[in-house]
């Protein structure tokens, strides 16, 4: 994984498209060491969380393109200097909870701040949210018990000023304030000793993830609650 992130450092410095091309061969070898960690990933995670099935889950359906997309940003430069893989049932583009894994060398700037563990549900649809929030007026304790769980991460807090209309009657104020989350999600820093230690990757990522497992159970409940057209 070195090698990846080095190249990300210099392409971070050299950041146009004749440079890229020139290092074509460097950033497909560095591709092809991220898509097998991602495909090892998958599989670890996949031991001990019933949505995620390695045989269904491609890297594909869980990794990101390095170009950028420059139609509204005044930022030209037009390639990533960060990569990540968001498993998660039913791959990147479903509603679905997951495990986002973000790796990003300092010389890249700050996009995510580093290197990052994410877990839980971003920027949920208005029915997916509607039924999270139903759950947490009803259950909010399991929520409580799960994020308390989640060794070593730490909630994000993006959130309304109030608390939606439907829900002023929950009493609770622990429950509240979980109601008012724009969207469910946790993170944990990781420094580059947790990247290049010795031993296997993907199994210590793995590890840290397992402690968002509860979490991620119960916001799969929603979005299955959600799909199945009961919001």
């Amino acid at each position: 994984m070195k090698h990846v992130y080095d190249f990300l450092a210099r392409l971070a410095k050299n950041n146009n498209r004749e440079w890229f091309e020139a290092h074509k061969d460097e950033y497909l070898a560095a591709k092809e060491i991220f898509d097998n960690f991602t495909k090892e990933l998958i599989r670890e995670i996949s031991r001990w969380d019933p949505y995620i099935d390695h045989r269904r889950l491609t890297v594909q359906d869980c990794t990101y393109r390095i170009y950028r997309d420059l139609r509204f940003s005044k930022d030209k430069t037009p390639y990533k200097t960060h990569i990540g893989c968001f498993i998660t049932h039913g791959g990147k583009k479903s509603q679905y909870p997951g495990y986002y894994f973000h790796m990003e060398p300092p010389e890249s700037g700050s996009f995510l701040g580093g290197n990052i563990l994410f877990a839980g549900i971003y920027m949920p649809e208005p029915k997916v949210i509607a039924s999270i929030r139903d759950e947490i007026s009803v259950n909010g304790d399991a929520l409580i018990k799960a994020i308390n769980k989640a060794k070593g991460f730490v909630l994000q807090y993006n959130a309304l000023r109030r608390v939606p209309a439907g829900y002023e009657k929950v009493e609770d104020e622990g429950w509240r304030n979980l109601i008012k989350l724009k969207e469910i999600s946790m993170f944990s820093n990781v420094s580059e000793n947790f990247l290049f230690a010795r031993g296997n990757l993907a199994k210590r990522v793995s590890e840290r993830f397992r402690y968002c497992k509860d979490l991620n159970l119960f916001l799969n409940r929603c979005v299955d609650y959600a799909m199945e057209g009961n919001i």
